[in-house]
């Protein structure tokens, strides 16, 4: 199946980390990566008190069902060195399960489609680089992306 995930970084050599972050999802049995958008410089959202991330978006076809998938992302994710302290807070790499073809999933782990995606314009500029026509949550991406403020996100 296809998934989109998204990726991002504030802290440290943040085009590195994304780097490592698909090449580590890449080595991952049952994934393959398809598609990988620029990187972007963008705006911290949420907590606003923290540097500037770099964010992008990759499409991958996985034969992981769902939790697998995000289980393979939190795996990336610590192998990379991620701790969870605090809530939207600064960190070393993120990797987001966004959207997983023909799945909706609701439960204490993983809420598929995301359900922030659509108000995020630092997910969705990445995002409609290399999926604009994905319909979430029924809506295009680079519809939704359209109603949304892109100030200060710049392609790197």
């Amino acid at each position: 199946m296809r998934a989109y995930l998204g990726i991002g970084s504030n802290i440290g050599d943040m085009a590195a980390m994304l780097d490592r972050a698909v090449a580590g999802l890449a080595a991952t049995p049952g994934i393959d990566v398809v598609a990988r958008s620029a990187d972007y410089r963008t705006p911290p959202w949420g907590k606003t008190d923290q540097p500037w991330f770099l964010n992008g978006a990759v499409a991958v076809d996985t034969a992981l069902d769902p939790h697998g998938l995000l289980d393979a992302c939190l795996g990336v994710e610590h192998a990379l060195g991620r701790i969870r302290e605090e809530r939207w807070g600064p960190r070393v790499i993120d990797v987001d399960v966004l959207a997983y073809e023909g799945a909706t999933v609701d439960d204490a782990r993983l809420v598929l489609p995301h359900r922030h995606v659509r108000e995020r314009a630092f997910v969705l500029v990445p995002l409609a680089e290399i999926a604009p026509d994905l319909v979430i949550g029924g809506e295009r991406v680079a519809d939704a992306l359209a109603k949304l403020d892109r100030t200060g996100i710049k392609r790197v």
